[in-house]
């Protein structure tokens, strides 16, 4: 039955997620075949890209199983200029980290991937950048020991 009233399943853009999700996990675990698996008290090189893979498998499959019985939705045409920032906020971040420091370059990446958003506030945008600045720095520099140094000086 089709018409004006019947309404159609298949939010696409979910279903779309849900094939790139399974379509990686595949990928993933095809890659990792010839790794050692090990167990979980000993941990191969191949395990934690299986288990990754197997994650990303089981969620697409909740994704595109959720999508099928949500009420259809198109898929949006490609918004360039929200791509273009966060692809240079990403670069921006890549060049600074190595010349200016994790703290400089972190807060580099979070305020000018907000200007994707045209609904973002300054006052928010910072506090978030503060944020999420400080508690990168804690777990990776210092508490993972991630080798980049904090400020440029």
């Amino acid at each position: 039955m089709s018409g004006p009233g019947a309404s159609k399943k298949g939010d696409l853009p979910d279903l779309l997620t849900a094939a790139i999700f399974i379509g990686f996990g595949a990928l993933g675990l095809w890659l990792s075949r010839n790794l050692d698996g090990g167990t979980l008290s000993q941990m191969g090189a191949g395990y934690l890209p299986r288990a990754v893979s197997i994650i990303l498998i089981v969620l697409g499959a909740a994704i595109g199983l959720k999508a099928t019985r949500s009420a259809s939705q198109p898929i949006e045409g490609l918004k360039l200029r929200p791509l273009l920032i966060i692809t240079l906020s990403v670069i921006g971040f890549a060049y600074l980290a190595e010349h200016a420091g994790f703290v400089l370059a972190s807060f580099w990446l979070v305020v000018a991937g907000t200007l994707a958003d045209p609904g973002s506030r300054l006052r928010t945008t910072l506090l978030l950048a503060a944020g999420l600045t400080a508690f990168g720095a804690l777990v990776f520099v210092k508490g993972l020991g991630v080798q980049i140094d904090l400020w440029p000086f």
